[in-house]
């Protein structure tokens, strides 16, 4: 399977007028320049993983220019630091407006020790954007495949440390960033070591149906202890970012690049979807946020979950997994 098959279809922009904002249909919501009523972040905290490259740095330069302090999880905090640096002296920042700590989501005390160093003091915003795509087999220390691992079980026991921290938040949100990709994927719970069939597109997908299915019941059981935090789902449609040249096979890595130069986005458009979920007033949890429309400045499309993503009885599972593995109870 190809990671990139598929992207952006859930769109159909023929049911709109881009002149016209916000509009809606029985099950969409349509928002054209949704940044333009987004607050002043100024006094708020913001965490976004995998903040200093694709579309996690293009979210960080949105926050930090609205006034948010921003802390950058990130693997290679050198590479991190060195983007940090560059921000600063670009948008003339203090130095504290932009900090980079060490943050590995396959490794649990990586992930402990980040959220140790993150909530000493109230957040605002948590961005889930780090993520690993189509890479070889390999496994965590429990034995689980790496991008499960990564890209959900990490973001899993982040948001369980940082929820305390959130709680007395303004606006507090948590977005977590996925793909329409999820649409075609399997949860498939029993087989996470994938050690018999292993298909590097598969997998990333099964992880972005986690995702998915994490931020749902993540906003039902939120809804139900009555908090005020929200959480969202969102994606970037086809971007053309690094984690494009992650890919195991040479054929897809060149097949993947060409199709995105004809039809993907640059990061800065395709965030569209994940910085609405994040800063708009009319964008709810109830609905997956994307770009949609123009390539270079696309309106933000808001529309339902699949039915894959949406089994009670799935997320129940997952939950339960997720907090044995990770060792972190959320909301039980």
């Amino acid at each position: 399977m190809v990671p990139f098959l598929g992207l952006d279809l859930h769109a159909d922009v023929r049911l709109y007028a881009p002149s016209m904002t916000p509009l809606t249909h029985p099950t969409r919501i349509r928002l054209s320049d949704p940044l333009a009523s987004a607050p002043d972040l100024t006094g708020r905290r913001a965490v976004v993983t995998g903040g200093s490259s694709g579309l996690g740095l293009i979210t960080t330069r949105a926050l930090v220019q609205r006034g948010a302090q921003v802390v950058i999880g990130a693997r290679d905090t050198t590479r991190a630091e060195r983007t940090r640096d560059h921000l600063i002296a670009e948008l003339i920042l203090p130095a504290d407006r932009l900090i980079v700590a060490p943050l590995d989501l396959i490794d649990p005390y990586s992930v402990r020790e980040f959220a140790k160093t993150v909530s000493d003091a109230p957040l605002d915003l948590l961005v889930l954007n780090a993520g690993i795509s189509s890479v070889p087999l390999r496994h965590d220390h429990a034995g689980i495949e790496s991008q499960f691992a990564t890209n959900h079980l990490g973001h899993f026991a982040l948001t369980g440390h940082l929820l305390p921290a959130l709680e007395p938040g303004v606006d507090p949100r948590i977005v977590t960033v996925s793909s329409a990709l999820y649409t075609g994927a399997t949860l498939d719970l029993d087989d996470l070591s994938s050690r018999t069939t292993y298909s590097p597109g598969r997998a990333y997908s099964r992880s972005k149906l986690a995702n998915v299915i994490f931020a749902i019941e993540l906003q039902r059981r939120l809804t139900a202890r009555g908090s005020t935090i929200r959480s969202f789902a969102a994606h970037p449609g086809m971007a053309r970012t690094p984690l494009h040249a992650t890919y195991a096979s040479a054929a897809t890595r060149v097949l993947t690049k060409a199709v995105s130069r004809v039809i993907g986005r640059d990061p800065e458009p395709a965030d569209i979807g994940v910085l609405t979920a994040a800063l708009n007033h009319e964008a709810t949890p109830t609905l997956f946020w994307g770009p949609t429309g123009s390539k270079t400045a696309p309106d933000a499309l808001g529309q339902p979950f699949a039915a894959v993503a949406s089994d009670p009885a799935a997320a129940a599972a997952l939950w339960s997994k997720s907090e044995q593995l990770s060792g972190v109870g959320i909301l039980s």
